[in-house]
């Protein structure tokens, strides 16, 4: 199974931004682990700071599930929300943090309600538990 990642704007940061919220593991480092648990499947990541590049990504097509943290796009980004909707494939929405015990503003996604499951406050482990997810 060719599994996608997608990381939204400042999740470029992960291992030195915030560290009391996103920890201090770094994605790259985080995704050699992934790789190593899940050698069964191709796992592929991307990250961008631009809605318009997350979403050209998105429409490649190129793979059989998504795993998405769209950052602070997850907020206010129907344009991503729309992108979402059309891919029919199995697709989960991650956060890193609880966003529903972070400011009022972080506490509702309009991507959301366009994935098949959300897992939000898991740390960086709900990339794995995403991926656990499509295999199960």
């Amino acid at each position: 199974m060719k599994v996608l990642i997608v990381n939204g704007p400042n999740l470029n940061l992960l291992g030195t931004r915030e560290p009391e919220i996103y920890g201090t593991v770094s994605m790259e480092d985080y995704l050699e682990k992934l790789k190593s648990e899940f050698m069964s499947h191709e796992l592929h990541y991307y990250q961008s700071n631009i809605e318009g590049e997350l979403i050209n990504r998105l429409q490649e097509d190129d793979f059989d599930a998504l795993v998405i943290n769209p950052g602070a796009f997850t907020h206010y980004s129907y344009a991503i929300a729309d992108c979402l909707k059309n891919i029919r494939k199995p697709k989960t929405e991650v956060h890193i943090s609880n966003i529903y015990k972070r400011e009022e503003f972080r506490q509702k996604s309009v991507t959301a309600a366009n994935t098949d499951a959300v897992l939000s406050g898991f740390g960086m482990d709900g990339y794995r538990l995403a991926i656990l997810s499509f295999t199960s």
